[in-house]
């Protein structure tokens, strides 16, 4: 008898009982940056960097925080991305269309990859009917695919929230991955038919690390160290590292430089493929999971 608290969303599978990923050119390590591409709304509460002034309206100190990301800091980020050669995994809000056209146009023009991100970060995933869900998410997949011309292949919730039904409903509308369940370091089915995990990283993220009190010197050594473990680890079946930036956290002026010595390692690397969510999922499924 199935016991009611059972997760149903995805079975367990230690990673030592898999069918081997082997990635294109024999890389060990498939690497993707998500560019978290957000718009939050002046009169909410949201991440907040002093929470003081969290439940004023307006919260001048931190909306303004929050505001320098698509104002300047996802500039400073794009600059280093194209120095380095590397296509972003856009996690976009819907609202962001609306708001800041010229980024879409900048990731078009960069040929990035288009993830549904909710419709605000400023509100959570959450909360909602099946129908009512079903509207919300309908309209953000059409707000992108009007916005950038490509339907968005995968998804990750505001805060990296779902209800049970996000991945059905997703799969409904054309979807086939998510990044909220981080949980593994490599893709993986879940339950709902087409629809796979892919790894993404709330450990090895801006927001978090530097929240923390951590520093720029310190944030390149961990992504050298994430990925030094990775290659190691993926001596017999390909890993995936995620690197999750917010353009208000590491774009900030004293990190960017930071940003840049972690990129410049991760592409002088010559058994890595930098590329996008969106191709790891696309090779994962045709190289592991219909089979």
């Amino acid at each position: 008898m199935t016991n009611p608290t059972d997760n149903a969303l995805f079975d367990y599978s230690p990673i030592t009982e898999r069918p081997p990923i082997s990635w294109p050119g024999g890389a060990r390590v498939a690497a993707y940056i998500g560019l978290n591409v957000e718009h939050f709304l002046v009169d909410r509460p949201s991440t907040s960097i002093w929470p003081g002034s969290a439940d004023l309206v307006p919260d001048a100190l931190n909306y303004g925080w929050r505001d320098y990301g698509p104002r300047v800091g996802i500039w400073r980020t794009i600059q280093s991305l194209d120095r380095h050669g590397i296509r972003a995994s856009a996690l976009v809000n819907s609202a962001v269309a609306e708001h800041y056209p010229q980024i879409i146009t900048a990731g078009l023009e960069r040929n990035w990859a288009w993830l549904a991100h909710g419709r605000t970060n400023s509100i959570l995933h959450t909360g909602m009917t099946r129908d009512e869900e079903r509207d919300f998410l309908t309209d953000v997949v059409d707000t992108i695919t009007t916005a950038t011309g490509r339907r968005p292949q995968g998804w990750m919730g505001p805060g990296l929230t779902e209800t049970f039904n996000t991945p059905a409903l997703l799969a409904e509308l054309g979807l086939n991955y998510v990044l909220d369940w981080t949980n593994d370091d490599q893709p993986y089915r879940l339950n709902t038919s087409g629809m796979l995990s892919v790894p993404y990283s709330i450990e090895l993220n801006d927001l978090l690390l530097f929240s923390k009190g951590f520093t720029g010197p310190e944030f390149v050594q961990m992504v050298k160290d994430q990925h030094e473990q990775l290659h190691a680890d993926s001596e017999h079946s390909g890993r995936v590292m995620a690197l999750a930036l917010h353009p208000f956290v590491i774009g900030q002026p004293f990190r960017h430089k930071y940003l840049d010595q972690a990129l410049e390692y991760l592409a002088a690397q010559p058994d890595i493929w930098l590329t996008t969510s969106d191709e790891i999922a696309d090779h994962y499924r045709s190289t592991v999971a219909e089979h």
